[in-house]
């Protein structure tokens, strides 16, 4: 038989002729390249710089507790942070170095930088492990998108990260930051409307805080996919993070805010309560809602107006006919107790004749793209440009702009769309930002428009009006607490909605924003009779107070559900206006320490495994001492869980042992409220508005307990900002059980006391008299009580029980 000549040649000649179309090298963008070894270290101040075989690295000490590390496999370009307001410590670096490693100390941990190849350990100074690059993985580049992998350490947890919808407990799940517009979103929905790239991790007792200061769109996985590590990372920019260290949860919220601030104290009258619908509209209209609250004794503070005041959606502009009078119409609010609040959106309508276009125009202050041309997007008004807020240039005529609204009487700036929102949510990437000097386009400026746009909003009123201004925001980057409170957008009327929105504020409040809420009852749909009343008496405990439904919903005020319902909006609206003294205070913490209003129980109780149960993941306190538990409005009973201590039923003053489950019955008329034991609940009495002054006698109620615990009562003139100067007042309470003694300290500050009179009324230690939680349930009988009066002029009052 006859063999066929072998082909082998000529498939080898057919592939050699493939291979050099498609060589096996990998094209540069697809490649991942890491820093490889370290070549040489320097010191320079209260930093090293390093230089590796592919990468630039700096390494900061900010303080004993922050120290901040930048990797780029490029030079670095300047500096520059839209979030990061404090500088690093003055004193050099202390490090020291041998073959294998550089060691950096301070008093609080140790970094260890890896030699070949880089990598990073963060140690306490006792050596354990608290957070370290993957061995392996470290940091790296895909073309621009670098990405920092982490050990996942054994247990470990992962909290905050700001607006974001999940469990409290965020292992195995990954998440996108990319501010977006995501009307009526799903509970599981990401990204949602805010940026703030910074959580905390937590295990074996260790706790540490992980801030990723980069604009640029950024990634999260925590143990998503993959059993090996976590990672984050930006699709652009450098690898640029601060890594916070302390003993606790609380003590790395307050090394985030000294990072990137702290609010100032609001305005007191943005802590009561605010009607809101989209839209009230003509000026009759919100006349109507301001009398019937009134008149039905439902105390409130403010009225917003949504998008229908303008004429045809113009910013700076009152519709002719809806609001022909907008100064008389906030006139004759304000002489019922109500600020005026307002909405404002960033576009711009091009039409010529319009003042705002015109002027945007002329200075030169609007976006444009990559040939000079200004952008064009469509929203509510039509098609619009859009200011540059990264622009000094563009804050500057904003914060003329917006006078306007203050010279008509408005009290309260609400910013929306600003995400940016646009017909069709896709702007392009080659819009050019100025980034304050520094110049980027859309990819980099994005995230932190909303940011920017706040802060206008905030320092246009403030100038506008010498007073604090109440700030709303629906979008924002890290930072956004100096400048605004936020709300969690367009959810729904549905139980599953109300119970992720309290994690959205506890997941906030873990990162350094404590200014928050959300729409009450739901924006979209209708809420059941049952759902809207757990809501509303939700609210009475969300540091942003606000009532709000569509325009294409029912009218959701509390008078429109039937009686019955309206006399449970009132008793819980009228407990929040008697608690103003306790909130105050909480806010004046938030304004000194970063401590959120609306707590995780995470903050306090980190190492308890039923905080993350997702059976009791919706706990919070508000505040220190309240435990708040919210409930579907269609449950008849509730297991809860009460953290270690002791815990009073806020509503009968039984006293319980906590570290247990119980089960709880429900019921339509009571939210589940507990009090710490050993902690003050200072209350005035029941006024309708801020602006009323309450009785002279301030009950300071005092739940008796095994733990020391303490309360810093806080006054001021609730509207302007010279508390700065020292025109406060404010007084440390303190509870000492072993000595069985309350101490009132000496007052501070150079305000006095409204209050001429304290009552203590103590909880726990018997007596005679009975106390009722609730506003207007004084027939019913609660927990044995004592009292005592004291006459506030005391330097120092000291009492024995």
């Amino acid at each position: 038989m006859r063999c066929m000549p072998p082909r082998l040649p000529v498939i080898f000649i057919r592939l050699l002729l493939l291979l050099s179309l498609f060589p096996l090298r990998l094209p540069a963008q697809d490649q991942v390249i890491t820093p490889g070894a370290v070549t040489s270290v320097s010191q320079e101040g209260p930093g090293l710089s390093l230089r590796t075989q592919n990468a630039f690295a700096f390494i900061t000490v900010y303080s004993n507790n922050i120290i901040r590390v930048r990797l780029s496999d490029r030079p670095f370009f300047k500096d520059q942070s839209y979030a990061v307001v404090a500088s690093p410590a003055l004193q050099p670096v202390k490090w020291a170095q041998d073959a294998a490693a550089i060691t950096v100390t301070t008093d609080s941990l140790q970094l260890i930088i890896h030699k070949s190849p880089f990598s990073i350990t963060f140690l306490t100074l006792e050596g354990k492990v608290i957070n370290e690059d993957e061995k392996g993985l470290g940091t790296s580049w895909i073309g621009t998108q670098v990405t920092t992998y982490k050990t996942l350490q054994p247990g470990e947890r992962f909290i905050g990260l700001g607006e974001k919808t999940g469990n409290l407990d965020r292992r195995g799940n990954a998440y996108t930051n990319w501010n977006s517009d995501v009307y009526g979103y799903h509970i599981d929905q990401d990204p949602l409307y805010s940026d703030i790239p910074f959580y905390i991790g937590t295990h074996g007792g260790l706790s540490y805080g992980i801030f990723l200061d980069n604009s640029y769109r950024t990634d999260f996985n925590f143990g998503a996919s993959n059993d090996r590590c976590s990672s984050f990372g930006a699709q652009g920019g450098e690898m640029n993070y601060y890594f916070i260290y302390h003993s606790d949860v609380a003590g790395i919220i307050k090394s985030y805010t000294d990072l990137t601030g702290r609010m100032k104290m609001p305005p007191l009258w943005s802590l009561g309560y605010q009607q809101n619908r989209y839209s009230y509209y003509p000026d009759a209209e919100v006349l109507r809602i301001a009398h019937t609250l009134r008149e039905k004794r439902i105390p409130a503070d403010g009225i917003t107006l949504d998008i229908h005041y303008m004429d045809h959606y113009k910013l700076f502009t009152w519709d002719p006919e809806r609001f022909p009078h907008p100064r008389a119409m906030t006139d004759e609010l304000a002489q019922m107790g109500f600020k005026t609040t307002v909405i404002v959106d960033p576009g711009i309508k091009v039409e010529k004749g319009y003042p705002a276009y015109e002027s945007g125009l002329a200075e030169n202050i609007f976006l444009k793209y990559s040939d000079g041309q200004p952008y064009t997007g469509q929203v509510w008004p039509g098609w619009c440009h859009f200011p540059d807020f990264t622009s000094v240039g563009g804050r500057e005529w904003w914060k003329k702009e917006i006078r306007s609204y203050a010279d008509a009487g408005v009290a309260g700036i609400w910013n929306d769309m600003n995400e940016i929102s646009t017909w069709g949510q896709k702007m392009p990437d080659n819009l050019l930002f100025d980034l304050d000097g520094k110049r980027g386009t859309h990819l980099q400026g994005h995230n932190v428009f909303g940011l920017e746009m706040a802060r206008s909003s905030n320092e246009g009123m403030r100038a506008a009006t010498g007073k604090r201004p109440f700030i709303l925001s629906r979008s924002g980057y890290a930072g956004l607490q100096r400048y605004s409170a936020i709300w969690t957008g367009d959810n729904r009327a549905e139980d599953d909605h109300m119970l992720a929105g309290v994690r959205l504020l506890t997941s906030l409040g873990l990162s350094g924003v404590a200014f928050t809420g959300m729409d009450i009852g739901g924006f979209t749909g209708n809420p059941t009779q049952a759902l809207y009343t757990r809501w509303m008496q939700l609210g009475a405990f969300i540091p942003y107070f606000r009532n709000h439904t569509a325009n294409n919903s029912k009218s959701a005020e509390p008078w429109t559900f039937g009686e019955e319902v309206t006399e449970i909006c009132r008793k819980y609206i009228s407990l929040r206006y008697t608690l103003l003294p306790y909130i105050y205070a909480a806010f004046r913490e938030a304004s000194t320490d970063g401590m959120p209003v609306v707590r995780s129980l995470a903050i306090a109780y980190t190492g308890d495994p039923h905080v993350y149960d997702t059976r009791y993941q919706n706990e919070f306190l508000f505040g220190s001492a309240l435990l708040v538990m919210p409930q579907e409005s269609t449950a008849s009973f509730a297991k809860v869980y009460l953290p270690a201590g002791e815990w009073y039923d806020a509503y009968t003053g039984e006293k319980y042992q906590g570290g247990q489950e119980r089960i709880l019955e429900l019921s339509a008329e009571r939210l589940p409220v507990f009090v710490k034991g050993g902690s003050f609940i200072p209350r005035q009495s029941l006024v309708q508005y801020t602006g009323q002054a309450p009785a002279d006698t301030l009950d300071l109620h005092v739940y008796a307990g095994a733990e020391k615990d303490s309360l810093s009562l806080y006054e001021d003139d609730g509207e302007t900002y010279d508390y700065e100067k020292g025109n406060y007042y404010q007084r440390t309470l303190r509870f000492d059980p072993a000595a069985h003694t309350i101490t009132l300290d000496k007052p501070q500050g150079q305000r006095s006391s409204h209050y001429h009179f304290i009552r203590l009324v103590l909880h726990g230690c018997g007596g005679d008299e009975r106390f009722s939680f609730l506003p207007g349930d004084a027939g019913e009988q609660g927990a044995p009580v004592k009292t005592r009066l004291f006459t506030n002029d005391d330097e120092k009052i000291s009492f024995i029980f």
